[in-house]
C-alpha cells in the first residue's frame, strides 16, 4: 500500500503546475479574478509538456493521453493534436524484462537464441523468432505491468473527484464515467486472449481483400501472456521512401485505409481501433498491413445499426436523424431538449457548409463543442470508433493531404447500400413514425369508442357561457366542437418537432366525419 500512496504523491506533484495554470486560465489569482488571456503558442507548448509527463509516467498514463485525445468533450483542441502523438514509445527495461515471459510461457517450442526485438509499446513488446521453419512474431506483455496497471487505475479514480471539484460543470456529467471507460479500455488490452481472438476474427473478415494482411494468429503458442503470429515485413506507412518501388501511390493506399476501416465498423462489427502510423505498414508488392490488435473492439448488430445512421445523417447532413443516432448511441440522453439540440446541430451543419474539405476531426470538434451545455458521455464502443476515424483520417492526410474523409466515407455508403435513395429514405422515416406512433393508434379506438359513448348518452359535458338560456342542448353543437378539437390536435401534431402524420390522418379524417355530422344534424332542426 506505501508504494500506492508513494505514486499517488508522485502524480499529483508532476501534475500540480498544469493543474495551477489551468486554474489561473480561469482566475488569475486560483479563485478570484479575471481569466488569463493565453495565446496558441503557450497552449501548444503546455500541451507538450503534458505529452511528455505522461510518457514518464510509463503505461497507464500513456493510455489515459490517448483515451483523451478522442475527448473533445472534456480536452481542447491544441490538446487532443498532442495527445494523438503519444504512441506507446517506453524503453524496454520498463515492467520487466519480456525476454523471461517467453521462457516461462513457451518453454522449448521456440528457440530464444533466435528472438530478435522488431517493435516494443506501452504493455508488449514485439519479437521475431523462428518456429518450426517459419518466421513469427510474438507479441509479449511486461512480466510486472498487471500490478502498475491496477495500482496505476486506483491513482486514477482517486485524481477524476478531484478534477471534477475544478472542472467546469458542463464537464463534469463526461468525467463521472471516464475512469470506468478508461479501466475498461486498458484492461481489455491487456487481456491477450481476447486480442488473438480479435485479430483472427478480422483476418477472416478481410480475407477477400488482396490489398490488406492481416497475420496469421498461431493458435498453439497463444497463452494469457503472449500472442504469437505470422512474421509479415513492411515498412512503416510514413517512412521516407515507404512507397518506392511498391506500385502505388500514397494517395490510393489512404483510400484504402479508409475503406478497409469502414468495412470493419459498418460491416463487420470487429475492428481495429489503433491506426497510427506504427501500426500501418507497406509490403513491397503494395499491400497495406495491420499490426497490434490489442486496442480493437466488437459491436453488437444494433450498436452497427446506430452507427451506421451516425454516418449516414452525417454524409447526408439530416438533423433528425443525427440527433436520433446520438440518443441511440447513448450519447445523449434521451430526455435530453430536442429543440435546443436540434437548433444546436442546425449551426455545427451550417459551420460546416461551403468548407472545401471537412476533416472527421473538423466534425467532432463542431459536433461536440457545440454539445458541451447538455449532458453528454461517449461510451466505450463509440469512444474507440472515433479513435480510429480521427487516427485513421490523420494517417491518411499524411500520405494524402486532398483526402476528403467525407467523401470517401459517402462513397462508401452508396456503394455497400447503406446510402439509401430518397424513396427509401421516405420509407424509412414512414417505418419510424410508424413505430413512434403505434402506441397512440392502438388506444385510439377505445379513447373515440369512450367518447362517442358520452356523447350519445349525453354525459358528455362541455361548459360555455349560456347564450340563451331558453336553448336545449343540441348534439350537432357537440359534434362541431369535438371537431374544432380534433382539428387544433391535428394542427399540433402536425407541426411538432417530430411530426406524427400517421396518427394526424386519422385524427384529420375523424374530425371532418364529425364536421359533416354536425353539419347534417343543423340542416335538419332548420
Amino acid at each position: 500500500m506505501s508504494g500506492y500512496y508513494r505514486r499517488y504523491i508522485q502524480v499529483i506533484v508532476r501534475f500540480l503546475p498544469f493543474a495551477l495554470a489551468f486554474l489561473r486560465d480561469r482566475h488569475r489569482f486560483l479563485v478570484f479574478g479575471r481569466p488569463r488571456r493565453v495565446d496558441e503558442k503557450a497552449h501548444r507548448d503546455r500541451a507538450n509538456r503534458l505529452t511528455e509527463t505522461m510518457l514518464d509516467l510509463g503505461p497507464a498514463f500513456i493510455k489515459v493521453g490517448q483515451v483523451l485525445s478522442t475527448r473533445p468533450d472534456l480536452v481542447p483542441p491544441t490538446y487532443v493534436e498532442a495527445f494523438t502523438t503519444l504512441q506507446d514509445e517506453v524503453p524496454e527495461h520498463a515492467g520487466g524484462d519480456p525476454m523471461r515471459t517467453v521462457a516461462e510461457e513457451l518453454g522449448t517450442e521456440v528457440d530464444c537464441e533466435t528472438l530478435e526485438p522488431i517493435a516494443g509499446g506501452s504493455l508488449a513488446f514485439v519479437y521475431a523468432a523462428e518456429y518450426r521453419g517459419a518466421s513469427i512474431a510474438l507479441k509479449v506483455r511486461r512480466p510486472d505491468i498487471v500490478p502498475v496497471i491496477d495500482r496505476d487505475i486506483r491513482v486514477i479514480r482517486r485524481l477524476v473527484p478531484l478534477i471534477s471539484m475544478v472542472a467546469d460543470e458542463r464537464q463534469r456529467y463526461s468525467l463521472e464515467n471516464l475512469a470506468d471507460d478508461f479501466e475498461t479500455i486498458i484492461l481489455n488490452e491487456l487481456d491477450f486472449d481476447r486480442e488473438a481472438t480479435m485479430m483472427a476474427d478480422i483476418r477472416e473478415n478481410l480475407a477477400a481483400e488482396d490489398d490488406v494482411v492481416v497475420p496469421e494468429v498461431y493458435e498453439e503458442l497463444c497463452t494469457d501472456r503472449i500472442v504469437a503470429m505470422e512474421y509479415v515485413a513492411g515498412t512503416k506507412i510514413t517512412d521516407d521512401g515507404a512507397f518506392e518501388s511498391t506500385g502505388v501511390e500514397p494517395a490510393e493506399t489512404a483510400t484504402l485505409i479508409a475503406r478497409t476501416y469502414l468495412k470493419m465498423g459498418l460491416v463487420d462489427g470487429v475492428f481495429h481501433a489503433d491506426p497510427h502510423p506504427g501500426n500501418l505498414a507497406i509490403t513491397t508488392d503494395g499491400r497495406l498491413v495491420i499490426y497490434d490488435y490489442g486496442m480493437s473492439q466488437r459491436l453488437t448488430p444494433q450498436e452497427q445499426d446506430d452507427i451506421i445512421r451516425l454516418y449516414r445523417a452525417l454524409a447526408r447532413r439530416d438533423i433528425d436523424r443525427l440527433l436520433n443516432a446520438l440518443i441511440a448511441l447513448d450519447v445523449l440522453e434521451p430526455t435530453v431538449d430536442r429543440v435546443a439540440v436540434r437548433r444546436v446541430l442546425e449551426m455545427v451543419i451550417e459551420n460546416l457548409e461551403g468548407e472545401s474539405v471537412v476533416t472527421w476531426r473538423r466534425i467532432l470538434a463542431e459536433l461536440f463543442g457545440m454539445l458541451q451545455d447538455f449532458p453528454f458521455r461517449i461510451p466505450p464502443n463509440v469512444l474507440l470508433l472515433l479513435r480510429a476515424g480521427t487516427v485513421g483520417e490523420g494517417v491518411c492526410r499524411a500520405l494524402d493531404p486532398d483526402f476528403d474523409f467525407i467523401v470517401a466515407t459517402r462513397s462508401f455508403l452508396a456503394e455497400h447500400g447503406f446510402l439509401e435513395s430518397e424513396l427509401e429514405a421516405l420509407y424509412e422515416d414512414i417505418r419510424d413514425d410508424l413505430r413512434r406512433s403505434v402506441p397512440v393508434l392502438a388506444g385510439m379506438p377505445a379513447t373515440i369508442d369512450a367518447v362517442f359513448g358520452q356523447l350519445e348518452r349525453g354525459e358528455l359535458t362541455i361548459r360555455t357561457d349560456p347564450t340563451d338560456s331558453r336553448s336545449s342542448w343540441d348534439p350537432a353543437s357537440g359534434y362541431a366542437i369535438i371537431a374544432g378539437a380534433l382539428f387544433i390536435t391535428t394542427a399540433l401534431l402536425l407541426f411538432h418537432d417530430q411530426p406524427y402524420e400517421l396518427v394526424s390522418l386519422p385524427l384529420a379524417v375523424l374530425a371532418i366525419g364529425l364536421y359533416l355530422r354536425s353539419r347534417r344534424r343543423s340542416l335538419r332542426r332548420r
